[in-house]
């Protein structure tokens, strides 16, 4: 892991109020990313370093999603398992890259991230498109 985070989640009870809230905080702009269909949430992306995204938080959710950097993120996993850690299955963002949510050995979790245009839209999954909001 190269130790650069790359994305950062934010959940939100309240979107609207969040986007206003780190905008006038960061300087953040934010674009639509998908619909909530099909079960997928909807994001309110943002860019500059490090990107990331605003989202409708599920019942409970506290708490930033950090995302390192990872050339490989399949050995990236293995490093974490062997270092203590836990690891869920990696999933594919379409023509964007693969991420891996994990926890460290105190149960903080973090996830890695390797870009890849060539990573396939998930099964079951249609195809996301971007609107700006």
């Amino acid at each position: 892991m190269k130790g650069k985070i790359v994305h950062v989640e934010i959940p939100a009870d309240d979107t609207q109020r969040a986007m206003k809230f780190w905008g006038a905080l960061a300087g953040w702009q934010f674009k639509a990313y998908g619909d909530g269909a099909e079960g997928a949430p909807e994001y309110n992306m943002f860019e500059g370093e490090p990107g990331g995204a605003i989202y409708p938080s599920r019942e409970g959710e506290k708490g930033l999603m950090v995302y390192f950097e990872t050339d490989d993120i399949d050995a990236e996993l293995g490093r974490i398992r062997d270092a203590g850690g836990n690891t869920e299955d990696k999933m594919p963002v379409p023509s964007m890259g693969w991420f891996a949510q994990a926890k460290d050995t105190e149960g903080n979790p973090f996830a890695v991230w390797q870009g890849d245009e060539n990573a396939p839209v998930p099964e079951g999954m249609g195809a996301q498109s971007a609107s700006s909001s």
